[in-house]
């Protein structure tokens, strides 16, 4: 048999399903979901095993048009690494006719010469059958308007798990032949503290309303082992920095007596407990970067 391996990614406009299906195709978590669009930040990738191929999966944010530099950055990362990967797979969702975002995504990848492009419509499960056809219609449209052809438009629902199987399968076909590139067993390549603290972001995004959402940054700072316990009774430390822009966003966070905070630690350890396989501590300070996501030397400092 054929081995196929290498890198496809997952692109489109903010709240398209990209990082779900991310999961759903991984088989556990390895991206935060929010209904927030813009929530993810970071190129992750994830990886997939099977007999006849490896593939390693990359979720990147949603394109769309900046208002900071945090955002221009995020913008360059998404076409850094559609223009490195082997195959890409542009999401459209289902439940929302096909928009001028689709249309200037589309447009910018029928510049990327020889390279497999698959039209993923997503969120399927929240359309009937007939409102389907209609999308896949004008998904089939858009290639040719702009002048170029799907490789294949596949329809999935990462929530029911519909054709979730057949787009990695279409993906890995896509793939050249190569040899297996990471570890059979391994899920994601993502450092430990970057995982981590997107755990502890996603936890900070529920429920939270407005521009309080963008403005919200997390960097762990340590994740240690307590050497004093006894080896049945393990307990690991984990202390991250929170960081908003104002300090109307810092009291929203903290919320009345810490009762907000208190409920974004208590989800957050449960999600970090499962990453880790060990009980933790987990202390959260909130801290202000005034301006951050404007400001070059202190996305650097955060990691952008």
């Amino acid at each position: 048999m054929t081995f196929h391996s290498g890198f496809a990614c997952l692109v489109g406009r903010p709240n398209a399903g990209k990082s779900t299906l991310t999961n759903a195709m991984v088989g556990r978590k390895v991206a935060i979901t929010s209904d927030r669009p813009q929530t993810t930040r970071r190129v992750l990738r994830g990886i997939i095993n099977r007999p006849d191929g490896q593939l390693i999966l990359v979720d990147t944010p949603g394109l769309h048009r900046p208002r900071t530099l945090l955002g221009e950055r995020l913008n360059d990362q998404v076409r850094e690494t559609w223009s490195s990967v082997d195959v890409v797979g542009l999401c459209i969702p289902a439940d929302e006719a096909v928009g001028p975002g689709d249309r200037y995504i589309a447009t910018e990848l029928s510049f990327l010469r020889r390279k497999p492009i698959v039209a993923v419509v997503t969120k399927t499960d929240k359309v009937s059958k007939a409102v389907l056809a209609q999308r896949l219609t004008q998904v089939g449209a858009l290639a040719s308007e702009i002048g170029f052809e799907w490789s294949d438009v596949v329809p999935v629902s990462a929530l029911t798990g519909s054709q979730v199987e057949l787009l990695v399968g279409e993906l890995i076909g896509q793939l050249p032949d190569g040899p297996v590139l990471f570890p059979d067993g391994d899920y994601s390549d993502a450092p430990i503290e970057i995982a981590v603290a997107e755990l502890i972001r996603e936890a900070a995004l529920d429920g939270v309303e407005d521009e309080l959402p963008h403005s919200i940054a997390v960097v762990v700072d340590e994740i240690e082992p307590r050497e004093d316990r006894p080896a049945d009774r393990p307990l690991t430390d984990v202390r991250a920095s929170l960081f908003v822009e104002r300090d109307s966003q810092k009291a929203i966070v903290i919320g009345k007596a810490g009762s907000r905070l208190k409920q974004v630690g208590t989800r957050a350890r449960k999600e970090i407990e499962v990453l880790l396989g060990v009980p933790i501590y987990l202390d959260i300070r909130v801290k202000i970067a005034k301006d951050w996501q404007k400001d070059p030397k202190q996305l650097r400092r955060l990691g952008f």
